[in-house]
């Protein structure tokens, strides 16, 4: 054993030395790691800390409870079975003539236009509904629940926190005690908000809703899925079992890992300028987005396909050669049995990477302002995330819980998708 002598160590105090020395910088590599992971997780907290904080009001809505009297002539109406008297029938005058009742202090004009504001302007719809399911409430006083108008909403949400001081600009003395006389009789509360998840898109953000961008996100999903799944699978196929190893395969195989990395705008640009300016398909419509999303999802699923392909053990093909079977049936009855976990997996999140997409949709014009709910994929539609970014972009405060609301629907969405990717790999995945 050497021992040191003077001032020279031994080999051995320099291995302990060095090992000392990477032990140290090992401690450190995990503490980054540690760190890094704990700042990530720190950042989540806080972005849903915020969304949530902002939208899990939206989810609740305003409701102020008058008692009308449906008259025909006011209304009219004249026959309570002709649909076009019903539709055309002045709702909303009954409805301010209930609230003139409970509050006859309202004389002037403009005291008038304050409690006719205390409802929605589309309130009169539901009275429409209820007379229309049941024409024999014609002539009768029935109590019903209105929606309240978004500066009402607004104003009671943030009633009790500091909040309402930056908001009671918007309110007067007058509309102020109305809401606090309502509030007394029970006659004004929060209820859960229905329109939300069935309504379309509104100028108004207590009628607006969330159903005709989520019916647009899944037309174009379908249209997505239908596509692009069987054909990614059939290219892969191809690709791994069939294609010669040529200089045209290679150049396929290249343009393929590029086409992964090329933004999403690009996608856009390109259905822009095939579908709607050589085919001629209409703009903002699910099955041009979907065209335009299949592009985009393409290689991502031939990718993780191949992969998944290539994962599957030789031996397994080799036996069923050697057993007499055709190379089809190897493919079909074992190969792709093996890898489909794997497909599916780079599928599913392909297709999540398809559905918060914004910017391929925006440039073939689903950023359209679009009330009706779509029936199919040929009718004018949006999509959750547009959605999103045309309520961002609106001044209206009752937006900002709205927007944040669609954020968390479109997030359960995608944590739900890849969630299901993680449980398929998990339940279809088998071991050699």
């Amino acid at each position: 054993m050497q021992k040191s002598t003077g001032n020279k160590l031994s080999t051995i105090d320099l291995v302990n030395k060095n090992l000392k020395k990477r032990y140290r910088a090992e401690k450190r590599f995990r503490a980054y790691g540690i760190g890094a992971i704990l700042f990530g997780l720190a950042c989540l907290v806080v972005l849903f800390t915020d969304i949530i904080g902002k939208g899990h009001t939206a989810f609740l809505q305003t409701y102020i409870y008058v008692e009308v009297n449906l008259d025909a002539q006011q209304l009219d109406i004249t026959d309570s079975t002709d649909p076009r008297q019903l539709a055309m029938a002045d709702y909303q005058g009954v409805i301010k003539s209930a609230l003139r009742k409970k509050f006859p202090d309202a004389q002037g004009r403009r005291d008038k236009r304050d409690l006719y504001s205390l409802v929605s302007n589309g309130a009169g719809y539901t009275l429409r509904s209820m007379l229309e399911d049941d024409p024999g409430l014609l002539d009768t006083n029935i109590g019903v629940w209105v929606l309240a108008d978004d500066d009402i909403d607004t104003y009671l949400k943030s009633r009790n926190s500091e909040d309402v001081k930056a908001f009671i600009e918007r309110m007067n003395p007058k509309k102020i005690a109305w809401v606090e006389s309502l509030l007394a009789d029970e006659h004004m509360e929060l209820q859960f908000n229905r329109t939300f998840f069935t309504n379309g898109d509104s100028r108004e953000p207590e009628q607006a809703g969330i159903a005709g961008a989520m019916a647009g996100s899944l037309f174009t999903l379908l249209v997505t899925i239908a596509l692009s799944f069987p054909i990614g699978i059939a290219a892969a196929v191809y690709l791994e079992e069939y294609a010669p190893t040529n200089r045209f395969t290679d150049f396929i195989e290249v343009n393929i890992n590029n086409l992964a990395a090329v933004p999403s705008i690009i996608f856009g640009l390109l259905g822009l300028a095939v579908f709607i300016g050589f085919f001629g398909m209409h703009r903002s419509i699910p099955l041009v987005g979907g065209l335009v999303l299949t592009l985009m999802t393409l290689p991502t699923i031939i990718i993780s396909s191949r992969a998944a392909i290539k994962s599957v053990p030789p031996s397994i093909k080799d036996a069923a050669l050697g057993l007499g079977a055709s190379k089809m049936q190897v493919i079909i009855h074992h190969v792709l049995p093996l890898a489909m976990p794997g497909m599916l997996t780079g599928a599913i999140i392909g297709f999540a990477q398809a559905l918060g997409e914004t910017a391929p949709l925006l440039m073939i014009g689903m950023v359209a302002f679009i009330v009706d709910i779509p029936g199919g994929t040929s009718d004018p539609a949006t999509v959750l995330p547009v959605q999103i970014f045309l309520w961002s972009d609106n001044p209206e405060r009752a937006f900002v819980e709205r927007t944040s609301a669609a954020i968390m629907v479109l997030l359960a969405f995608l944590i739900t998708m890849n969630t299901l990717a993680i449980w398929l790999r998990k339940r279809l995945e088998r071991r050699w």
